[in-house]
């Protein structure tokens, strides 16, 4: 989705022995282990989660304590050395995968299934490695083929956005995945603006248009943009289904039915925040308006923080635990559990570091999440959202400048 998907590792995910499964085939391609598919609302409202990185609740138990049956797994890239072979978040091939393998197999055998996600923030994508759109396909077929999927997601963002090339190779990969998979559940994913979308997605649209290429939905990330609330981001929304109409020729009810909301739950990387009221009115805007996807980043951060305020792992806003997820549940038509100490909404008091002592030294070979703050020429700066490599006071924008220290 965007920097927030990125941080840092702090768990791996469990490996958990795989159940009885059926065969899927696809056109021109090897047998591979599956499940039957879910009806597509469940791959509409799939919340993302990271499985090998971001302290990984067990999903299981979010299915359990929601009603939520699918997931949509993050990220699918290029190897960090380069190439033209998926792997996850750049560093564990999916080719000798056992971990996620038995991440999904749990889900599964809990009566659910996945999405996976392709791109993501930061990174090298394999539209920027592999050359061409078949290239391109190829590789992702080989996660299909692995993991049996009914469902991906092409999370487009920086820097492969801005990438032409890029973008191509994606969409048109893409548009084969979807020909070559029989029912395959196929969204795209972008930035979100007050406008709807930026100059670079209606680009994306633009090129979509001229492939002849339609995917399940189109959905746009209204936080981490100047947003506040639900009202700015169903404004944004409205925004977005007059681009789908203007830019792909569409009727308002297709162009409802083909738009997604793809949100953030609780503190965002630029500091906004998003309370469960404000995702009920999303959901409300949603329902009412036939969109055909709800999702969030991302369950790893839907439970309080306690012993941190990493904002890669809990939401830092009042919470039970898993109380966003119940909203997917509740676009996707289920009827989550009751929870039975309901949390206020009182956004968290915090003073932003500074005039004192100063914290440790930024580090150019460090990864820093949102929120962290380091010290640099005699200041003290927070990072907005997910960074390596950018220097506080840069260019990038990446750091909040919170005075001498």
């Amino acid at each position: 989705m965007h920097p927030r998907k990125l941080a840092s590792t702090l768990a791996a995910a469990a490996v958990v022995a795989g159940t009885a499964l059926t065969l899927v085939t696809h056109a021109g391609a090897s047998a591979a282990v599956g499940t039957a598919a879910l009806a597509s609302n469940w791959y509409a409202s799939a919340p993302y989660l990271m499985p090998q990185s971001n302290n990984p609740p067990d999903p299981t138990t979010v299915m359990a304590a929601t009603g939520q049956k699918a997931f949509q797994l993050a990220f699918i890239l290029a190897p960090n050395g380069g190439g033209c072979t998926p792997t996850w978040d750049g560093t564990s091939a999916v080719s000798s995968d056992t971990a996620v393998a038995g991440v999904i197999s749990r889900i599964r055998g809990a009566g659910g299934d996945v999405s996976v996600s392709v791109g993501g923030y930061g990174g090298t994508k394999l539209g920027q490695t592999c050359g061409t759109p078949d290239a391109t396909a190829a590789a992702y077929q080989q996660v299909i083929d692995k993991y049996g999927l009914h469902a991906i997601d092409f999370d487009l963002e920086e820097p492969e956005y801005e990438n032409d090339a890029a973008i191509n190779n994606e969409l048109g990969a893409a548009q084969i995945l979807q020909r070559n998979n029989s029912g395959l559940f196929v969204s795209v994913t972008m930035p979100g603006t007050s406008a709807g979308t930026g100059w670079f997605g209606t680009q994306l649209l633009d090129k979509s248009k001229n492939l002849g290429f339609t995917p399940n939905n189109f959905s746009i990330m209204p936080f981490d943009g100047g947003f506040n609330g639900a009202a700015s981001q169903t404004s944004a929304l409205e925004a977005f289904h007059s681009l789908l109409m203007s830019h792909l020729g569409w009727d308002s009810a297709t162009a409802y039915a083909h738009e997604g909301f793809s949100g953030m739950n609780g503190k965002s990387d630029a500091g906004e925040y998003f309370y469960q009221s404000d995702f009920q009115t999303v959901l409300d805007y949603a329902t009412s308006h036939g969109l055909g996807r709800f999702t969030y980043w991302s369950v790893n951060r839907d439970r309080p923080c306690t012993t941190t305020t990493d904002n890669g792992v809990c939401s830092n806003v009042s919470q039970n635990d898993w109380d966003f997820t119940k909203y997917t549940a509740k676009f996707a038509g289920a009827t989550p559990p009751v929870t039975t100490t309901p949390p206020t909404s009182t956004p968290p008091t915090t003073t932003p570091p500074g005039n004192g002592s100063c914290p440790a030294a930024w580090s150019a070979t460090t990864a820093y999440n949102g929120g962290a703050v380091v010290s640099y020429n005699g200041h003290s700066w927070t990072a907005k959202w997910w960074t390596y490599g950018d220097t506080p006071g840069g260019a990038a924008g990446v750091w909040t400048d919170n005075g001498t220290c």
